[in-house]
């Protein structure tokens, strides 16, 4: 049986510490989450690779420096309420769920969800609420959200999540343009977000964040 616990901690050790990614509470939850729960049971062994593993049909669980940096830059606080849009089998909302007071998961892709709220359960993470449905539209019912991140590549974040954004809020995206992608930190202020690029990353393009799907009528 692999010793996962002394792969977390390697993972912690080489992946996002060396990332600049000092902040106590997700150093604290990623060497807690057994990311091995999150992955199909044949991919198990490369859980802790520095990588994004691939989950099919354009879904990825993020790679473990991304997320780290993104949680970094969006500051979660013990009181914060998260919106964590497209989560797949839930790995960051386990994460996010010892970070923050509460978090909300909004994932469109079925399997996944039934994957994840399985796992989340087992894991004991009692503060988060998982909603099936299109991650384009969020979880309005809940918000509005302290913070808001996407797990996967969008060209805009549409105006549905935007607006449930509390004023002051925060949402860390990843932007891809081809091949190429950057992290952006966007705070909303007088109804606007305002974005600054925070690091480079890649991930698929998640169904339904294009910039011909945002203008859509």
């Amino acid at each position: 049986m692999p010793d996962f616990a002394a792969r977390r901690t390697m993972m912690v050790d080489n992946q996002v510490r060396p990332s600049d990614v000092t902040k106590l509470p997700i150093i604290e939850a990623m060497l807690t989450v057994p990311r091995e729960r999150f992955v199909p049971g044949a991919l198990t062994e490369v859980a802790y690779v520095g990588e994004n593993i691939d989950l099919g049909g354009g879904r990825v669980l993020l790679d473990p420096r991304t997320l780290a940096k993104m949680l970094d830059a969006l500051d979660v606080k013990p009181h914060d309420l998260v919106l964590d849009v497209a989560p797949a089998t839930g790995y960051s909302s386990a994460v996010i769920a010892r970070m923050a007071e509460a978090v909300v998961a909004v994932e469109p892709d079925p399997a996944l969800a039934d994957e994840a709220e399985s796992t989340l359960e087992a894991v004991g993470a009692s503060n988060v609420a998982l909603e099936r449905g299109d991650a384009t539209q969020g979880a309005p019912a809940h918000g509005p959200y302290d913070a808001m991140i996407i797990q996967g590549g969008i060209a805009v974040l549409p105006e549905a999540l935007e607006a449930q954004l509390k004023d002051g809020g925060r949402v860390a995206a990843l932007f891809v343009e081809g091949a190429l992608g950057v992290v952006r930190l966007g705070v909303k202020r007088a109804g606007g977000i305002h974005w600054r690029d925070v690091f480079n990353a890649s991930a698929p393009l998640l169904k339904g964040f294009t910039a011909e799907q945002a203008f859509a009528f």
